[in-house]
């Protein structure tokens, strides 16, 4: 029984850990982390091109997601079922 518990409330746990998102602050240092170890030093236009383009990249992933998704949702094609009961006499 108690297995069970700590096993439930663990995968909770992970489950919710899973769906956390960055903050701005988060998302930002994590990039010059990113750019930091392409080599960019920070405080360079280099950096500051890398940086650009990284959000420009996220960007860009997010509209075709979005196109992606919306195309899927709104222009599924519809089907329209009549049924004709037939009776024998």
């Amino acid at each position: 029984m108690r297995v069970s518990v700590v096993l439930g409330l663990l995968a909770t746990t992970l489950a919710l850990t899973a769906c956390q998102t960055l903050t701005p602050e988060e998302r930002r240092a994590r990039d010059e982390a990113t750019c930091r170890g392409y080599g960019f030093r920070t405080g360079t236009d280099q950096m500051a091109g890398c940086l650009l383009d990284l959000e420009l990249d996220r960007r860009a992933d997010a509209r075709a997601w979005q196109a992606q998704s919306s195309r899927d949702m709104f222009y599924r094609p519809v089907v329209v079922e009549r049924r004709i009961i037939v009776q024998n006499r």
